[in-house]
């Protein structure tokens, strides 16, 4: 099936393609995905709607998050996707747990490379959202993953993140296989805390390091 421009467009946002402060340009977008321009600038507006776009003048930027916002973000997050892990711990069937297990063992190819186990780590969790079986849930996780895109850079790239991501992944693992629904919900919401510090501690780095020039 053919995707809209809606979804070409969100697609490239996440993949990284536009990145925070990009201008998205109408003729550029219809160009690039060999649509007309009247379904890109619908989609466009759709976009700013849902607050992945913004205005910069006349133009319409690739939004960003700033640290009320991102402390918000992480907060549902970590509350939607522990509940996600505690229902995952109930209603995971064998083989959906056997693929989460696979998927830590395959991830740890990528720990030299923070870009591709970021969009490993998407997949993981992506797969705890659909093991939950909870359809309303799993809507409402998509949202907020969508709005990750806004981050300009992955926590996965601050050194050792990565090794320590797995290891709580592992965690994650082992509570829901166990049928543990409160410990699984634990063992998540302890990953996106640790996640969050992390993208602080960056920030932070950036910041200073901003400062400094």
């Amino acid at each position: 099936m053919q995707k809209d421009a809606f979804t070409l467009i969100l697609e490239a946002i996440e993949r990284g393609d536009y990145r925070p402060g990009d201008r998205l340009v109408e003729s550029d977008l219809a160009e690039r995905f060999g649509v007309s321009r009247t379904p890109v600038r619908e989609a466009l507006q759709r976009l700013e709607t849902q607050s992945m776009l913004a205005r910069d003048g006349r133009s319409l930027i690739v939004a960003s998050l700033d640290h009320n916002q991102l402390a918000e973000l992480y907060v549902v997050r970590a509350e939607l996707e522990g509940l996600a892990a505690r229902l995952a711990a109930k209603h995971a069937s064998p083989e959906e747990i056997r693929v989460l297990q696979a998927m830590i063992e395959d991830d740890r190819a990528y720990l030299a490379d923070p870009e591709a186990m970021a969009r490993a780590n998407k997949r993981f969790h992506r797969q705890i959202h659909l093991a939950s079986h909870n359809r309303f849930l799993v809507q409402q996780l998509d949202l907020v993953h969508r709005s990750m895109a806004l981050l300009a850079t992955t926590s996965l790239a601050a050194a050792g993140r990565s090794e320590a991501a797995l290891a709580e992944h592992e965690a994650i693992v082992r509570a829901i296989a166990s049928g543990n629904g409160a410990s699984a919900q634990e063992a998540l919401r302890d990953h996106i805390s640790k996640a969050f510090e992390t993208r602080l501690k960056l920030d932070s780095g950036a910041i200073r390091r901003a400062e400094d020039g």
